[in-house]
C-alpha cells in the first residue's frame, strides 16, 4: 500500500480540516510539518528493521510514519481522544502500529514494552520535564530516549548549574 506524506503542510491541514482539529493549547500540541525534521528524529533514533518503538504523543501520526517506514514496531501512547480516529485512517495499512489511549505518566510502560526498546517523542512543552523524568526514574531497559523539545526546553535542560 503506497502511503502519503503526513509531514507535509498541505497534508496537514487536509487532515486537520477532514477531522475537524486544531492542535490543542491545553494539550500542548504542535504538529510536525517538516520531512526533514522526521528524517532527523528517525536518524538520530538509529533505527533499525524490527526496533521495538514507544512513542509518546503520536498526534496525527507524522513521527509515526517515518518511523514505521524505517521498519520499527511502533507502540504509541496518545492522550487526546480525538486522535485514534484519526490515527487509524492516516496510519491505515502499516501493521507494525499498535496505538495505547491512555495517558503516558499512568501507563506501566515496563508492561507495554519488551526489553530493549527506544523511545521517540515529539514532547508538549507543559510536560516534558515529567515524561523525562518518569522514564529515567523507572530504569526502563530502554535502549536510546530521542525527544524533540522546545528550544526553551532544550536550553534549561543543557544550562550549566546555578545559571
Amino acid at each position: 500500500m503506497l502511503h502519503p506524506k503526513i509531514a507535509d503542510l498541505a497534508a496537514t491541514r487536509h487532515i486537520l480540516k477532514t477531522f475537524d482539529l486544531r492542535a490543542s493549547k491545553r494539550l500542548g500540541q504542535n504538529f510536525l510539518i517538516d520531512s526533514s525534521v522526521v528524517q532527523k528524529i528517525v536518524d538520530a533514533a538509529e533505527i533499525s528493521e524490527g526496533d521495538e518503538v514507544l512513542e509518546i504523543g503520536p498526534g496525527i501520526g507524522t513521527l509515526t510514519q517515518g518511523l514505521l517506514e524505517a521498519g520499527a514496531k511502533v507502540t504509541a501512547v496518545e492522550l487526546d481522544k480525538k486522535l485514534p480516529a484519526v490515527l487509524e485512517k492516516t496510519l491505515e495499512g502499516y501493521e507494525n502500529f499498535k496505538l495505547i489511549q491512555d495517558d503516558i505518566l499512568k501507563v506501566e510502560i515496563e508492561e507495554l514494552m519488551p526489553p530493549n526498546f527506544k523511545v521517540v517523542a515529539n514532547l508538549p512543552y507543559y510536560i516534558t520535564t515529567q515524561i523525562l523524568l518518569t522514564l529515567l526514574e523507572k530504569k526502563l531497559p530502554v535502549t536510546k530516549i530521542v525527544t524533540m523539545v522546545q528550544k526553551e526546553v532544550a536550553e534549561r535542560m543543557t544550562a550549566a548549574p546555578n545559571s
